[in-house]
């Protein structure tokens, strides 16, 4: 363990349940074994004991803070930095999220900041303002890691900096364990034997669930089929109405966040993501690992370079439900056929190597640690 000259602050105001806060939890319990002094700032204290005793983790004790929306915790948590910056210099910060306010107050104070970007830019740079804000500060950042070879030459091409490429660390020994553990599934324990399908995540815009149940209602009559939807978030209410409205309640199952959905991916035949933009999803690894086939959305950024074009799974452009309920039954007669693209994807799955990956970090923090 490297004694460094600089403490490394890790900063990600809200943690929430999604692919980058696995990566988050990953990332920084593995330099932590690297690094004698790390502290975590986020306003979400309940998630403390997803990192290793040796880091310090700081939050605001005000329990105000601690369910506000993403705004909120980004002022408070950029009030803590600041008062850690005011106190000791002698820092590096690594942000997770926030991230061109966090440039912005480095900055100023003339801090080292590497930032991660999870998001492709298709999502958050239509904003002309945004775009100009991004195109400013982003150069700003001592470095800039993406986690896909295409989201590097969007943020490349659209803001004319420097990224280097990480792909996300997959960790197969955490996903192999729990997704042994037992669960029952009251629709997809059916004596009918069903097409069974998995959908995981954050119940919002970006993942476009909608696209997803007006493709089931199309072939709901047409072959048996069942799907689970394992997430939360704000667009619960309106998925639980289209549900209501088009009789689907013994087609489809919202199930809510599980802390472990791996079980549910192991039990399934199908692994369907529907998003209109992404980075690098993890749960098209994770299903790629357990041996499902995948049917994703072709949204930026990820899913064409995991699936390598349509090799180890099918692709469909963002929000077409109609193709997507086709390639759904296509699947569904041509099981035994196309078992070769998901035996294809479980081999390419060293890209996302544990070690490597993690180690790439590990160099990049290096570089500036000890300046």
């Amino acid at each position: 363990m490297q004694n460094t000259k600089k403490k490394l602050i890790i900063f990600n105001p809200s943690i929430e349940d999604g692919g980058v806060e696995k990566n988050l939890y990953i990332i920084t319990n593995y330099l932590v074994k690297k690094f004698n002094n790390i502290q975590v700032i986020s306003a979400n204290p309940e998630k403390k004991n997803k990192f290793l005793n040796k880091i310090k983790f700081s939050y605001p004790k005000n329990k105000f803070w601690h369910n506000k929306s993403r705004p909120y915790k980004y002022f408070i948590c950029l009030y803590m930095l600041l008062k850690e910056i005011i106190h000791n210099k002698n820092i590096l910060v690594f942000s997770f999220q926030a991230n061109i306010y966090c440039i912005i107050l480095c900055k100023i104070f003339n801090i080292k900041i590497i930032v991660r970007s999870n998001t492709s830019p298709s999502g958050w740079s239509k904003n002309f303002m945004k775009k100009l804000i991004f195109n400013y500060y982003l150069k700003k950042a001592d470095h800039i890691i993406a986690n896909s070879v295409i989201f590097k030459k969007q943020l490349e091409k659209q803001f004319k900096v420097k990224v280097s490429v990480i792909y996300n660390p997959l960790n197969i020994k955490h996903i192999a364990d729990l997704s042994k553990k037992k669960i029952k599934i009251s629709l997809f324990n059916s004596n009918i034997r069903s097409l069974k399908i998995v959908n995981i995540g954050r119940l919002t815009d970006q993942k476009d669930h909608l696209t997803l149940l007006k493709a089931i209602n199309l072939i709901k009559n047409l072959i048996p089929i069942k799907l689970v939807i394992i997430g939360k978030g704000t667009n619960y209410s309106n998925l639980n109405y289209y549900i209501k409205e088009n009789n689907l309640k013994n087609y489809i199952k919202l199930v809510g966040y599980k802390k472990n959905p791996y079980n549910y991916i192991k039990k399934s035949d199908l692994f369907v993501l529907s998003s209109k933009f992404e980075g690098l999803p993890n749960v098209l690894m994770e299903a790629m690992y357990l041996k499902k086939f995948i049917i994703s959305s072709n949204c930026p950024t990820g899913p064409a370079e995991i699936l390598n074009n349509g090799k180890y799974g099918f692709l469909f452009k963002v929000s077409d439900h109609n193709y997507l309920s086709k390639l759904i039954v296509k699947y569904f007669n041509n099981k035994k056929k196309l078992q070769g693209k998901i035996n294809k994807g479980y081999k390419s799955l060293k890209r996302f190597n544990f070690q490597k990956n993690c180690f790439e970090y590990y160099k990049v923090i290096t570089k500036y640690i000890n300046d």
